[in-house]
């Protein structure tokens, strides 16, 4: 089935799983789709309803990934640029997170058991940034404080394709991709 520009295909989240073996579905498999937008090629744009990312290749295609975005009342929209990127980064929660959920460590060294996962890249100058993950069952969910999560092997190939100074949309939870423009809205 041909699909209009714009108009991926979209099926329902899949639900968590309560096992281990997890198996992350083919929705939110990193894949290459038709994706118009009057956005420049290398530009990240943030679909928060439809839990996607898409890194856009221009001539009316993108990188597709799956993503977890903030749970409600921690989704947010609006433009920024990467401002630092980090391998393997160190954790320190903000300090609102922390009023949240006191428990947390206030420290947290880059490694496998970090929640920023792999690679992270930092938007602007504020909390947010596009991580990685140790909890791939997240990918699909309403679940961060904010910040964007995509499977390890996935933030790392985006890593590899994003320079500091990129441009990146967050779209608001209210928008839907409409037939003619991908991720105008």
């Amino acid at each position: 089935m041909q699909l209009p520009l714009g108009q991926p295909s979209y099926s329902p989240p899949a639900m968590p799983h309560d096992d281990d073996s997890f198996d992350q579905s083919s929705r939110f498999k990193r894949q290459i789709v038709e994706y118009r937008t009057a956005e420049a090629a290398g530009t990240v744009i943030i679909d928060t309803p439809h839990t996607y990312l898409y890194y856009v290749l221009g001539n009316g295609r993108a990188i597709r990934y799956g993503i977890g975005v903030g749970r409600e009342g921690f989704t947010w929209s609006g433009t920024q640029t990467v401002t630092r990127k980090a391998e393997w980064p160190d954790w320190t929660p903000p300090a609102d997170m922390l009023q949240r959920q006191p428990y947390l460590p206030r420290f947290m060294a880059g490694g496998p058991q970090n929640p920023l996962g792999a690679r992270a890249m930092y938007l602007g100058g504020t909390v947010y940034r596009i991580h990685g993950t140790n909890d791939p069952s997240t990918i699909g969910g309403h679940v961060s404080s904010g910040c964007i999560r995509l499977t390890n092997d996935d933030v790392s190939d985006l890593y590899s394709r994003v320079n500091l100074g990129t441009k990146v949309i967050v779209l608001p939870m209210e928008h839907h991709a409409n037939g003619a423009g991908g991720a105008n809205g």
